[in-house]
């Protein structure tokens, strides 16, 4: 009974990766409980699933899910406890050298961890946490043309009631109670007609962006344009913050998925043929790295002469900032040696 209040206490103390956060000793001094207890009851919560949970950092969250796959051996364990900075630098040969083995034996290693989940609590949070996202608005293609539905569905009708108009007809003009119900009516009647032109708002903004940026929703990414809330703005004959407020947190379900309204204001570059949107361009680089060599990862330079030589004229610093955005290592951390 010692023991399970303590793991009880661990298992609370967990944080949304399944990590301990709270030192052994504040537990057993929070439980009353001596460290061997509380020692003996982290183990027995190590040994749960998801394998890695339980675990103080990254380096014992590893090694618990190698134990886990029984291939955890004396070069993988020496590996994740003294070289993980190395392996995110991915430094084969630095690796290679300090523990004197084979580069490619490093580089099989490291694919290993690869598999490993460093989250292993984050598909067991609560439902609290979950985000599921209701598009605003549904645009499909039928026979030929986009047509925009605004998806109002789970939103109340609002409506006034007659009950109230009747004793505004049996009341005299000059009375405290007409006074007091025609005031309301009137606010009803103002709240009714704003959220009406609210949607009729949102619908012409997505009807514009639609027709804008239709070579998008025919072909893809590689068809987006750089577009502004100015433009919308001018095509719709309102103000741009009145643009901005309508796409604001607003989703739209497309042949092409579900995107944020504000996914199709971007920035580009003028090219031979025309303007060029920066999404389009980090899908060109994303396509580049796709298909290179890994043991001879195309460096940053390179990808900006390929890109010259299709008419779209950035810097490498640009290159280089696209694949941050898009979440990929530079050349160097990209290389493989087998």
């Amino acid at each position: 009974m010692r023991t399970r209040k303590v793991c009880e206490y661990i298992i609370d103390s967990l944080d949304e990766n399944g990590y301990l956060t709270v030192s052994l000793n504040d537990i057993a001094l929070n439980v009353n409980e001596n460290m061997y207890i509380a020692e003996r009851a982290l183990r027995i919560i190590q040994e749960f699933d998801p394998p890695g949970v339980g675990a103080r950092d990254l380096k014992e969250c590893l090694l618990l899910q190698l134990k886990a796959r029984d291939i955890l051996n004396d070069d993988i364990r020496n590996l994740v406890e003294h070289h993980l900075k190395d392996i995110a630098e991915n430094k084969l040969t630095l690796i290679a050298r300090k523990m004197n083995i084979d580069v490619l034996k490093v580089q099989h290693m490291i694919d290993i961890l690869k598999t490993l989940n460093p989250r292993p609590g984050c598909n067991f949070s609560g439902y609290n946490d979950m985000r599921y996202i209701v598009p605003d608005a549904i645009v499909r293609k039928i026979k030929g043309n986009f047509e925009i539905i605004i998806n109002d569905g789970d939103i109340p009708r609002l409506r006034i009631n007659k009950f109230y108009t009747q004793i505004l007809q049996n009341n005299g003009r000059n009375s405290e109670e007409f006074k007091y119900l025609n005031d309301k009516l009137q606010s009803a009647f103002w709240l009714i007609k704003n959220i009406e032109q609210r949607k009729n708002t949102l619908y012409n903004v997505i009807k514009a962006i639609v027709e804008y940026q239709c070579d998008f929703f025919d072909s893809g990414i590689n068809g987006l344009k750089p577009l502004t809330l100015k433009q919308i703005a001018k095509t719709c004959g309102i103000h741009e913050s009145t643009v901005s407020r309508a796409t604001n947190g607003k989703y739209v379900d497309t042949p092409k998925g579900v995107y944020e309204l504000k996914f199709f204001f971007k920035n580009g570059v003028t090219n031979d043929g025309g303007e060029v949107s920066s999404e389009s361009i980090k899908n060109l680089i994303s396509g580049i790295i796709a298909k290179e060599n890994p043991r001879a990862p195309l460096s940053d330079l390179i990808i900006t002469k390929m890109l010259k030589n299709e008419g779209i004229d950035i810097s490498r610093r640009t290159v280089a900032k696209y694949r941050d955005e898009l979440g990929i290592p530079s050349s160097n951390r990209r290389k493989r040696f087998d």
